[in-house]
């Protein structure tokens, strides 16, 4: 072949390479491709090469076409294309609900005014309603077959709902049939939907279903209280329900599913219910906690849905949990409430099973990851609950503490940031009940329960910080130092507090001592109180000497910072108010302690044992030679 020939065949193959990949960015922009491919097929098939030929023939050879680039057409305007994609919504969804309704609207007056007028008799406008609906449910289907499948889906709607209007009709109008036949044939028009669901892999149908059979104890009630009926009908249905999404990724019938029968057990609860139930209702109660709390484990589905959907089982395993506990909170409440403490921690050790479940299914997705999480933080809520239920005064404090510190074993043993986090949560709860509710009566000096509580709390803080400066991250470090910083004001406050009582303690003996006194009285207690505010000023500079000291020998700059700052409050407390309140002894003793303290410090800074001067010229010397 002629290596000119060959050369304009690569050219055409390129061109038509580069068309069809034009035509298939076209197809996702969802622009006009007629023309890009009548192009492509130009373009792609060209005519076959011809048979080889001498040299002598080469200015015979017919002159070469070249095909045309393809125009692109122009992109159509992003505000036009939301108008119309709206317009369309609008048009072809929202008219058409709004359309289903009034048309059963529109079924329901005219069986009213039919009977009004005479125009037939109960029996006979039933059996109109009937035979109406049935007859647009089989017509729908002449539309399905020919694509309408929406206008299809709503003329299923209205005969559907003609067909639950007229036994409705027949049973609580006219009654005309009984209860029971009423309730199996409604039975059987919502089996219909949903069998028709399925075969048509039709969502919308279910939801059909699923409304008809939720509406069905309301359509037929009675005003009787009929708990077991109901609910084991009920609980049927979320079961049907349940296995349907097990082979259909239809999510959304979990949350109508879940809406629906919250809505007739809270409908019964609030007009039937009363304490001698308690057992059959907290039973039911639990079987429907049950259903929904293992529905988010079979609708994991691959990530390929939206994001909305996608996070339907993490929501709902959350909602089900709290509306559960809380059921069970207001029944058994009224019993003792103390069982439920033992109750939360048993739907604690429920959700770490979920969790196992899901951790042990091994999907890599989003969803699954989230619901593994979910189930852990539901799980240590319950926990967290169940200690102030049980427990009360400080032992909740304590109890928070004990599982901080649990947590944050368990997740630096497994390497879990998830459960670190909810230790911090609950070292951060047990803090501030400590400091902001907890009140404690102590008749002995530092071995006593409160000083216990703030020994938990100080132990678990110096695991965080331990545990954190493990690790070599930022976010790391700060937890470290705000567990430090906390350890030591904890410690302070503790130790201030005792300091408090026992001169308190002393003050409530001086009436007894000097009975009617009251000169000698009052005297006693301003040297009490001199006595104590002296305390204060030296068990702070005594604690600030410490950390001095384990500054030094851990040669950490930020216990010594720590230490500078709390000498500086001493100082200032010092010259502030012991020079005016403090007695003249005190007031020597403490300026005394205060200076040789300083001067010790001052002397250890300028021998420079931790040779600061010499990191500080070398810190200098680099950053002279990274400038020059």
């Amino acid at each position: 072949m002629d290596p000119s020939q060959n050369d304009l065949e690569a050219i055409r193959r390129l061109i038509a390479e580069l068309t069809n990949r034009i035509y298939r960015i076209e197809r996702k922009l969802q622009l006009d491709p007629h023309g890009l491919a009548e192009a492509t097929a130009t373009v792609a098939a060209p005519p076959p090469a011809p048979p080889p030929q001498s040299t002598a023939d080469v200015s015979e050879r017919p002159p070469v076409t070249y095909v045309p680039a393809p125009q692109l057409p122009p992109r159509p305007s992003t505000v036009t294309t939301s108008q119309e994609d709206l317009e369309s919504r609008i048009g072809s969804h929202w008219l058409n609900r709004i359309g289903i309704a009034a048309m059963l609207v529109g079924v329901s007056y005219f069986l009213k005014f039919a009977w009004d007028s005479k125009w037939v008799g109960p029996p006979g406008l039933v059996t109109i309603g009937l035979i109406a609906g049935i007859t647009i449910v089989f017509w729908s289907e002449r539309f399905r077959s020919k694509g309408y499948q929406v206008f299809s889906y709503s003329l299923k709607a209205v005969g559907i709902g003609t067909l639950y209007l007229s036994l409705w009709a027949a049973f609580h109008l006219y009654a005309l049939i009984p209860s029971g036949v009423a309730f199996v044939m409604m039975l059987v028009v919502t089996a219909s939907a949903a069998a028709m669901a399925v075969a048509q892999d039709a969502q919308i149908l279910a939801v059909f279903a699923l409304i008809g059979g939720f509406s069905t104890p309301l359509l037929l009630s009675t005003g009787q209280n009929r708990e077991v009926a109901l609910f084991s009908y009920v609980a049927i249905l979320d079961i049907a329900m349940l296995v349907l999404v097990t082979f259909k990724p239809w999510r959304r019938l979990l949350v109508m599913s879940y809406a629906g029968t919250m809505l007739l057990y809270v409908g019964w609860y609030d007009d039937f219910y009363n304490r001698s139930q308690l057992g059959l209702t907290l039973g039911f109660a639990t079987i429907f906690f049950a259903i929904f709390a293992i529905a988010p484990l079979v609708t994991l589905q691959p990530e390929n849905e939206s994001a909305f959907f996608a996070s339907i089982p993490a929501i709902l395993a959350l909602i089900n949990a709290g509306v559960y506990f809380f059921q069970a909170y207001v029944m058994v409440e009224e019993v003792d409430k103390t069982y439920m403490a033992w109750f939360a921690l048993a739907l604690a050790a429920i959700y770490i099973f979920l969790s196992r479940l899901v951790h042990a299914r091994n999907l890599s997705t989003d969803a699954a990851e989230i619901l593994y999480f979910l189930h852990l933080a539901v799980a240590i809520v319950f926990i967290t609950i169940a200690i102030p239920i049980r427990l009360e005064a400080h032992w909740i404090t304590m109890g928070w503490f004990v599982e901080a510190g649990v947590l944050l074993w368990i997740g630096n043993r497994i390497k879990s940031d998830f459960l670190s986090l909810f230790a911090l949560g609950a070292l951060v709860l047990g803090v501030f009940r400590l400091l902001a509710f907890d009140n404690f009566h102590t008749t002995q000096l530092l071995f006593n329960m409160r000083m216990a509580t703030y020994v938990v709390a100080i132990v678990v803080l110096g695991a965080v910080a331990w545990y954190a400066k493990q690790r070599d991250d930022e976010a790391a470090r700060n937890v470290a130092a705000v567990a430090l910083i906390a350890l030591n004001v904890l410690a302070l406050i503790a130790l201030s507090r005792e300091v408090t009582d026992y001169f308190a303690r002393q003050m409530s003996l001086l009436p007894r001592q000097v009975p009617g006194q009251w000169n000698a009285f009052y005297t006693n207690m301003h040297r009490v109180e001199i006595e104590r505010d002296f305390t204060y000023s030296a068990l702070w500079m005594a604690y600030g000497a410490m950390l001095m000291v384990i500054g030094f020998l851990r040669r950490s700059p930020f216990v010594r910072w720590q230490a500078l700052i709390l000498i500086a409050v001493t100082i200032c407390k010092v010259f502030v108010y012991d020079v005016s309140e403090l007695d003249k002894q005190y007031r020597i003793l403490s300026f005394i302690v205060l200076g040789v303290m300083l001067l010790a410090i001052s002397f250890v800074y300028q021998r420079d044992w931790l040779k600061l001067s010499a990191k500080n010229r070398e810190h200098d010397n680099t950053e002279t030679s990274s400038r020059s």
